[in-house]
């Protein structure tokens, strides 16, 4: 019977964080981050 299939999808979560003047110790503990798996983070400076 091919009328119950399992439906997914995909949903992209973002977020963007402003740091106005951030210290050295700053940039650090964001590069330090320990992540769950497919999550990715973009510093610039």
């Amino acid at each position: 019977d091919k009328k119950s299939r399992e439906q997914f999808e995909m949903r992209t979560h973002k977020r963007l964080l402003d740091i106005v003047d951030p210290t050295p110790q700053t940039v650090d503990a964001l590069m330090k981050l320990d992540l769950a798996a497919g999550v990715d983070v973009e510093i610039k400076l």
